[in-house]
């Protein structure tokens, strides 16, 4: 028997995707006596004159069958003597595109249903599209209502024709085409025999044999961490899905973005010891040292996966808010969910032509290339090269709806410009730039002003609309080990935190917060505290030691422009 086949069905509103799927169950006898008789008693109240509506077997909402259409997206698991299926019924009418893209997320192969009265529709495009979008290399355009073109040769090579070239357009791999009647039964289950014209498969008997299999473009070892296990003060774990390639006992591996090395102390697959872990299984790591990793960092063994805070990506919105450059929202990525901006709009995809599009905002179900910023650097890569990786959500941060799905196309790699600099001491930051709260959207963000990096002997801007600092005071930054020296409005010295000595000045982070910092056991408190921090644990850190109010304000505009 072939492996477990995921497919979904998708095309225009009434194409037939749902009286498909219906007529395969039927037709193959996958039915309990109770749903057949069940389906020929609803059949009688229908649109189809008493005649048996296999549709109804996967509409199973009221609204859908009093529409006629599908809304919600529909799974079904049915087994043939020569394979397993999971099949997405998913909705055609471009009001529901959101809900076809979340069964498009999980298919591994897509029947797109063409009318053969009407042809390649928009719809059909955007489907095909989305489907690409979602890395589905395989697909089959199912021809369908042949019986009311007389099952015409001619209509159908047609329109093959018009497949053929979106099929080029859009790159797809692996295509098939076959006519059917989803009503009828034609090409189905069996070969028709009122299209003998057409010599190849019927659509369940290629679905038995089609090879889904995933040729491994990577086969390096990565782990996104859902989860620290700590049951007791003897163990510390580290779960998550083993994404691709293999882990085993006594491996060196890596942790993201921290860049720590580590051996594998021992490997939890469920509740049970294992020698080795493969793509695809749920285990816990336990490692032979203590390392700053929390949920959304990566196990590797690959530390050249990139670590990055600026991407390109495709997206689809699914918003009924159109999207324009420069909201915040939140992106969630492999197992990170973190607060990032969409810079700009580079242009929208027609989906009827592919031409790109300039375009200042998207509307909902268009599709998009957009550059987006995350706050802080997250392992991420191209969507061709780790899936898991590459695909992202973008969630509206105040109603916590999915706004949008994409991938990423690009991930900046270049080395991120330092706020302040001296030789080898590099350390990032915000504090000098303006923070704005949006009445509208209620987010709050900072100016996406020119990137500059302060040396020694350079003037620092203490006042602006949002903040107000002292003339002399002193910024640490933990995260990078050094502080600055600001005296009378300068850029007095830069040095290690080893090096520094608190003379009583007010001290601030790098973002321009105040530390709750007034003597110098507090300072020592301060430092040993971060340095035995649990990365998990550091957001209460800041809670705990920093304070935004004291030389930082908001100030309300609904006119500027974020990163």
């Amino acid at each position: 028997m072939s492996g477990l086949l995921k497919f979904i069905t998708c095309g225009s509103v009434d194409d037939g995707k749902s009286t498909l799927i219906g007529h395969i169950l039927y037709d193959s006898k996958l039915l309990y006596a109770d749903q057949e008789k069940a389906l020929i008693l609803e059949s009688k109240v229908g649109s189809r004159g008493g005649e048996i509506d296999y549709s109804l077997l996967l509409d199973g909402l009221m609204a859908e069958r009093e529409q006629g259409i599908t809304i919600d997206v529909a799974y079904r698991y049915f087994t043939t003597d020569k394979r397993s299926f999971i099949v997405a019924d998913t909705p055609g009418h471009e009001e529901y595109t959101r809900n076809m893209a979340v069964g498009a997320s999980f298919a591994q192969l897509a029947i797109i249903l063409v009318d053969a009265k009407q042809g390649v529709l928009v719809q059909t495009r955007r489907h095909s599209r989305i489907c690409a979008l979602m890395g589905i290399e395989h697909f089959v355009f199912a021809v369908n209502k042949m019986d009311l073109v007389d099952y015409s040769e001619a209509r159908f090579r047609e329109i093959e024709k018009d497949i053929r070239e979106l099929s080029e357009s859009l790159g797809l791999k692996d295509v098939y085409i076959i006519p059917v009647s989803a009503t009828e039964g034609d090409n189905v289950t069996k070969k028709s025999d009122n299209m003998k014209w057409y010599q190849d498969e019927a659509i369940l008997p290629y679905l038995e044999n089609v090879d889904v299999t995933e040729t491994e473009s990577n086969t390096n070892f990565y782990m996104p961490v859902q989860r620290v296990c700590r049951p007791n003060h003897e163990f510390r774990g580290f779960e998550g899905q083993v994404e691709s390639g293999s882990i085993k006992v006594g491996q060196t591996i890596h942790t993201l973005p921290s860049n720590e090395s580590a051996h594998v102390k021992s490997i939890l697959v469920g509740d049970k010891e294992s020698g080795e872990a493969v793509t695809g299984q749920p285990v816990t790591i336990q490692l032979d040292k203590e390392v700053d990793v929390s949920r959304g960092c990566v196990l590797t063994d690959n530390e050249n996966l990139p670590v990055a805070k600026d991407v390109t990506a495709t997206i689809l919105w699914m918003d009924d808010e159109k999207l324009t450059a420069g909201k915040e929202y939140l992106i969630k990525l492999g197992t990170t969910k973190i607060p990032g901006v969409v810079k700009n709009i580079a242009y929208k995809v027609d989906v009827n032509t592919g031409e790109h599009v300039n375009a200042d905002s998207i509307e909902k179900n268009e599709i998009a290339v957009c550059s987006l910023a995350f706050s802080e650097k997250i392992v991420v890569d191209e969507f061709k090269k780790n899936k898991t990786l590459g695909e992202l959500i973008i969630i509206d941060r105040i109603s916590h709806m999915t706004s949008a799905c994409g991938v990423v196309e690009h991930v900046e790699d270049g080395e991120e410009k330092p706020y302040f600099e001296k030789d080898d001491i590099k350390i990032g930051g915000y504090i000098f730039e303006e923070f704005y709260f949006n009445l509208e959207n209620a987010s709050l963000s900072k100016t996406n002003s020119e990137e500059k990096t302060y040396h020694v002997g350079d003037e620092v801007p203490v006042e602006g609309n949002s903040f107000k600092y002292p003339d002399y005071f002193d910024i640490l930054s933990v995260e990078s080990g050094a502080a600055v020296l600001i005296r009378n409005r300068k850029v007095e010295d830069i040095l290690p935190l080893s090096e520094y000595q608190y003379i009583g000045l007010p001290l601030l982070d790098e973002k321009g917060f105040a530390l709750k910092i007034g003597v110098k056991a507090e300072l020592d408190s301060y430092l040993s505290e971060y340095r035995n921090l649990d990365r998990s644990r550091k957001v209460e850190f800041h809670d705990k030691w920093s304070r935004f109010e004291t030389y930082r304000r908001i100030v309300c505009t609904d006119n500027f422009w974020m990163i």
